[in-house]
């Protein structure tokens, strides 16, 4: 839009002394400035400043065939009058809008049907520019055809990423997409992400809870998976597009084993989700294989401090003075039975921390 074009959309601020002259001037039938000034108590430069605003809003306006004589206008014709040539430039800028995007998107079949080609030798597209993989994962989203599958590790969802991904899903949902998407267990504590897990699951949404998962992955009709990209330390680390069939045949897979062992998260129909015991059990076979309090807390998606509580009652319940005989304890009771001491830590982004990063598209 053109700075002149702008400046025609600045209308003047309806003060109260204008509005006084007005309906003063509209009792009368005409405005008479030095009449309505002594009968308002107003000096020159106020009912000046008044005539010129009213003017501008066009709720005055000279009467025809006697220029020289002011009369008010009705409301409705003055904002119908003033708002007009505003509407009109809107139009024509919408109008200039949707022409621009119609040729644009017009290359769009040429470009998949090309690019469908150059994948046969391109399984894989690294996205180095973080700010630009949410983008990408939206404009997936407004293409996906069948289904959405998300992995979301830690707990509580930051606002900011559920309201960046808010729109594009339910506009899938709202298209028959099918959602999936599974976090771990402390997501349901969290007062945010429960309000929106409610909402998009009242739209079709599916969304399950577990204790551990691998990392965040997000895929797009069984045949595009998108996963952090990982050794970068000089920058946010970006994503990893994953296009060869064999490949994100076996990430599917994997998603569908951590969903048939997750557990249904439904926050409108129970806010005490019986998880709790699952979490306690992943907490004391992580202490048994001597991991710390920090590690396991990344591993089970929760704050450190939420999980020395759980150790803590832990210990509580077998009687034990420390961690590592709480372990002992535990497996003796049995508790525990899948203690491996080189099981590797969780999958964690370059700072050593599940990363909410850019990677995203979550229910």
């Amino acid at each position: 839009m053109r700075a002149g074009e702008h400046e025609q959309m600045m209308f003047p601020e309806l003060d109260d002394v204008s509005v006084r002259v007005y309906r003063e001037a509209v009792r009368r039938g005409k405005f008479i400035p030095a009449t309505i000034a002594e009968r308002l108590g107003l000096d020159p430069p106020a009912i000046a400043r008044a005539e010129r605003v009213l003017s501008a809003l066009r709720l005055i306006r000279p009467m025809p065939g006697c220029p020289e004589v002011l009369v008010p206008v009705g409301p409705d014709a003055a904002a119908s009058g003033l708002v007009a040539p505003a509407e009109n430039q809107i139009r024509d800028l919408q109008s200039a809008v949707t022409e621009v995007r119609t040729q644009i998107m017009a290359l769009a079949p040429a470009y998949f049907e090309d690019r469908r080609d150059r994948n046969h030798s391109e399984a894989f597209d690294v996205i180095t520019d973080a700010a630009m993989v949410q983008p990408v994962l939206n404009e997936h989203a407004r293409r996906c055809e069948s289904e959405i599958m998300t992995i979301q590790p830690g707990g509580a969802r930051p606002a900011h990423l559920l309201s960046a991904t808010r729109g594009p899903l339910v506009e899938a949902l709202e298209r028959g997409v099918d959602n999936r998407t599974i976090y771990q267990h402390p997501a349901r504590t969290d007062l945010v992400t429960r309000a929106y897990v409610s909402d998009v699951t009242k739209r079709g949404a599916c969304v399950r809870t577990t204790q551990e998962v691998i990392d965040r992955m997000v895929i797009f009709d069984h045949e595009v998976a998108f996963v952090p990209e990982r050794g970068v330390a000089s920058r946010a680390a970006g994503a990893v597009v994953i296009r060869e069939p064999a490949l994100v045949g076996y990430l599917c897979d994997v998603f569908e084993h951590l969903w048939n062992t997750a557990v249904p998260f439904q926050p409108d129909a129970d806010r005490a989700a019986p998880v709790d015991e699952d979490v306690k059990r992943s907490v004391i076979r992580l202490l048994a294989k001597g991991y710390k309090d920090e590690t396991i807390a990344r591993r089970l998606g929760m704050s450190v401090r939420t999980c020395r509580r759980h150790i803590s009652e832990l210990m509580d319940r077998l009687g034990t003075t420390s961690r590592f005989q709480a372990g002992v304890e535990a497996t003796r009771m049995g508790l525990i039975d899948d203690v491996v001491a080189d099981d590797p830590p969780a999958a964690k982004t370059d700072d050593g921390r599940h990363g909410h990063g850019a990677l995203d598209m979550s229910a």
